[in-house]
């Protein structure tokens, strides 16, 4: 068989399963850290149950993730899991599912086992939205996450450092209301609400125009201009609030693909 006919059919193999992401809607690629209970307990003597090392960490690699070749709007994390929005446009390797997956997650395990010297791996699902609302609520409900997970985790480490077995302290946990947990902190001294903000909301990264001043090289005079710049949120509001602050973020990239096509 020569080559061009064997390549054919092979080629048609590795093609059958091949998916696309539908232009014209929303795409969020979830990455979550695989075997990261055995490498923040076993491994990495982290601070329980937040750790700033590894806060900053998730932090690194978003960059990375945000300037690695993908047009990312928005980004968010909590805990070991990071959610990218994609630019409404964004076409690289066609939307092709299985690309941007695997690029996804070998970036993002990279970039983390760079910055902490520690061998990391993360999985990648993508999940197609079709509306700017649908956007919204799912950034609402992955914040609703983080901050169920924060109080439950305060409360378990709150517990397992008076000495409670793991089994224990699940039991003590089992059942009871989110007051009931916030008291259960302050009887140990921690006011929840006191506790900083990317504990219990997560933190976002997103481009925004920012005011800068630089040196004018033809008139050595100060001059403010404007930069299209990566920022960084640790202190992200909570509910309608977040709404419409998403809203804002979305609106901004609508009115610029606009303005790209008007141009």
């Amino acid at each position: 068989m020569d080559f061009n006919t064997l390549y054919k059919q092979m080629r048609r193999f590795e093609k059958s399963l091949d998916r696309t992401m539908l232009e014209g809607i929303y795409v969020v690629a979830r990455l979550d850290g695989h075997g990261f209970t055995r490498l923040t307990k076993k491994e990495w003597d982290l601070e329980k149950p937040f750790d700033i090392r590894f806060r900053d960490a998730m932090i690194e690699t978003i960059k990375h993730l945000m300037d690695c070749g993908f047009r990312i709007v928005y980004s968010y994390t909590q805990s070991d899991e990071i959610s990218l929005l994609f630019h409404l446009n964004e076409d690289t390797f066609g939307r092709k599912e299985r690309k941007l997956l695997s690029i996804l997650a070998a970036e993002a395990s990279v970039a983390f086992s760079m910055h902490t010297g520690k061998h990391a791996v993360f999985d990648c699902r993508l999940v197609p939205l079709p509306t700017i609302d649908h956007v919204v609520d799912y950034f609402r409900w992955r914040q609703e996450d983080a901050h169920r997970n924060s109080l439950n985790s305060h409360c378990y480490w709150a517990l397992r450092k008076e000495g409670i077995s793991a089994n224990e302290a699940q039991k003590r946990m089992s059942g009871i209301s989110i007051s009931e947990k916030n008291e259960l902190l302050f009887e140990r001294g921690i006011n929840y609400n006191d506790l900083p903000l990317w504990q219990k909301r997560g933190i976002s990264m997103y481009f925004r125009d920012e005011q800068r001043q630089g040196l004018n090289p033809v008139t050595k005079k100060t001059t403010t201009y404007t930069r299209h710049a990566l920022h960084i949120e640790t202190e992200l509001p909570v509910g309608p609030e977040y709404s419409q602050f998403l809203y804002t973020i979305l609106e901004d990239m609508k009115r610029r693909i606009n303005v790209q096509k008007t141009s």
